[in-house]
């Protein structure tokens, strides 16, 4: 059902011709392939901003180093108001925390136009692990030490740090495999390839319904509405371990004020539709907007609490891979 939903999201978005769809265009770029959450809610919102901007919206799928490449390029694009970008939590401020080489600033390369969502993860097994818990998982783990192997994403995406995070805190390894994005990460896992992984509701939800993948825990500090029955990381004996990803839009740095403010009174309207709220619900979202100015102080008090969650003896950042 959801490939479907895609599927006619990706046509109604880029199969006419522009001609056919209104004289403006704007592109919106994502660091990730088809398919992947940021994808998802990405082609949401590119189909409400047409109908609010009156504007042809294309999605641009830029992957690769989890986000940081579509970034450095939206960051070089001409500040005109016709390029910006839906960017997640990790691609924001854990990346340039973990790699030197990112090509560009997250507070001098960008003009942060609104946050979107929120990006719920859970845990996740495939269902020939003979585990139904998260203790029975550690218990497993450290039973059969390096025997396990877990996907994310991509270095540095948040389905990697926070797996860094609760293999420390549990003391257990488990060997890490990244990904160019969610879709193959969850093709090897289904697959059994990779035997655990952390991902957002958006790619899981619908491999847990058909029994594909065994659920084992929620990230948030709250269980999910469309989980209730599954208890959250914290509760199963890691007090605090939260994960939840976001997303937000940004245009290059020196566009104009006035193109911002409103895409971003268009985006905050979009995502705050009941209609669209509904729409992002079902893919596993959470509607939570943050307009220009509150959106760009969010995104410097969430920098500081990703440098000190990097720093901690939890998730040691010399573990981290490099990004080349």
């Amino acid at each position: 059902m959801l490939r479907r939903h895609l599927a006619g999201l990706a046509l109604a978005t880029l199969a006419l011709p522009a001609s056919a769809q209104g004289d403006k265009i704007a592109r919106l770029v994502i660091g990730f392939p088809a398919g992947q959450a940021t994808d998802v809610i990405a082609r949401l919102l590119a189909d409400g901003l047409k109908g609010e901007l009156g504007e042809t919206v294309i999605v641009d799928n830029k992957p690769g180093q989890g986000g940081s490449i579509a970034l450095g390029q939206v960051a070089r694009a001409a500040p005109d108001g016709t390029t910006m970008i839906l960017a997640p939590l990790a691609s924001l401020v854990i990346n340039p925390h973990l790699y030197k080489n990112v090509a560009y600033n997250t507070f001098t390369s960008f003009a942060p136009v609104a946050r979107v969502c929120d990006l719920p993860l859970v845990l996740v097994v495939h269902p020939s692990l003979p585990v139904k818990t998260l203790p029975e998982l550690i218990a497993y783990a450290k039973a059969n030490p390096d025997k396990l192997s877990h996907p994310s994403a991509g270095n540095g995406t948040l389905s990697h740090v926070v797996m860094e995070d609760f293999k420390a805190r549990a003391g257990i390894r488990i060997l890490h495999v990244p990904y160019q994005g969610s879709p193959p990460a969850m093709n090897d896992l289904v697959a059994g390839n990779v035997q655990v992984a952390m991902d957002t509701v958006t790619v899981t939800k619908p491999l847990i319904d058909s029994g594909k993948l065994r659920l084992i825990a929620a990230g948030t500090l709250q269980r999910l509405p469309a989980f209730p029955d599954t208890p959250t990381i914290a509760e199963q004996g890691f007090p605090g371990l939260e994960a939840v990803a976001w997303l937000g839009v940004l245009f290059p740095a020196q566009t104009a004020d006035d193109r911002v403010k409103r895409l971003s009174d268009a985006v905050v309207k979009v995502v705050n539709d009941p209609a669209m709220q509904e729409r992002f619900k079902a893919v596993g979202t959470l509607p939570r907007t943050m307009p220009t100015a509150e959106f760009a102080a969010y995104l410097k008090s969430e920098d500081s609490r990703t440098s000190t969650r990097l720093n901690s003896s939890h998730t040691d950042i010399s573990r981290m891979p490099s990004s080349a």
